[in-house]
Parts: C-alpha cells; sequence; structure tokens
C-alpha cells in the first residue's frame, strides 16, 4: 500500500467519494450528514490522502487543521472491494502520525451514531480515541458520535 497527498482530480477519487457521501446519505438524515464533497476537501487547511496498490484506488482520508495544536480526522472511506485488508488502519496511522509531526495536541472527528458505523468507531477506538462532546462547529444531534485523542 502506498499513501499520498492527493489533489482530488482523478477519475477514481471523484467516484470514492461519491461512494461515501451516498453511502453517509443512506445512514443518516441529510442535516447529519459531515463528509465533504470535492469543494469542501480542497480547503487550504484540509491535507487529502489516497491509498493505492499499483493503479487500484483502495481508500482515502483527510486531516483538517482546526488550529495550531488540533487537528480533525475526515472522509475516512475504504473502497468496498478492500474492507478488512488494513486499509482504513494504515491510513489512520498515517494521519495521526502527520498530525503528531505538525504538533498538534489532540484530534477530533466525527462519525455517525448507528449500527452502520460501529466497525469505524471500533477502528477508532482501537487507536485510543474515546467519545467526547461536539467540537469545532458542530453540534449534538442522535446521529452523530464524536471522538477525541490527546497526543
Amino acid at each position: 500500500m502506498e499513501i499520498i497527498v492527493d489533489d482530488l482530480s482523478g477519475r477514481e477519487v471523484h467516484e470514492l467519494l461519491g461512494e461515501h457521501l451516498r453511502n453517509m446519505h443512506i445512514h443518516s438524515p441529510p442535516e447529519s450528514v459531515h463528509a465533504l464533497d470535492l469543494a469542501g476537501l480542497r480547503q487550504p487547511e484540509i491535507t487529502f490522502w489516497t491509498v493505492w496498490e499499483g493503479a487500484e484506488l483502495l481508500g482515502c482520508g483527510a486531516l483538517k487543521q482546526l488550529d495550531a495544536a488540533h487537528g480533525e480526522v475526515k472522509s475516512m472511506r475504504t473502497a468496498a472491494a478492500h474492507l478488512r485488508k488494513g486499509v482504513a488502519r494504515a491510513m489512520l496511522a498515517h494521519i495521526l502520525a502527520e498530525a503528531r509531526r505538525r504538533g498538534y495536541r489532540r484530534v477530533n472527528l466525527e462519525t455517525g451514531s448507528g449500527e452502520a458505523f460501529r466497525p469505524a468507531q471500533k477502528l477508532y477506538e482501537s487507536f485510543g480515541f474515546g467519545y467526547c462532546g461536539p467540537f469545532d462547529s458542530y453540534i449534538e444531534d442522535g446521529f452523530s458520535a464524536f471522538m477525541t485523542l490527546e497526543l
């Protein structure tokens, strides 16, 4: 697996992010979908990576800088054909290593609270993330689970 900074211009990336957004809308009401589209991911405070094996896109993830000491994990997604192969684990380890390199003291994330999101929650828990209240501009809602990790 190779993880690279991605400029979000490739067809494969567009398809994976489309799959990600569609899936979020299946499991959450529109007002509770916080996944970013292409324009949202192209903001200067966001670094976006993709995971590749040769010419095949396996997954993606992003890190948003909230302030000089605080980041947010965004857009973690594994392509459906590559689930349970360690793609998300590799991406999350990469994102957290970058957060530490940047000197962040804390990383947060928002994920869904329903059963469909339980595998993601378990992954985050395995890295030491714990549950917390809303952060940044998020508000409490029954469809979101907020998590935090002190670095």
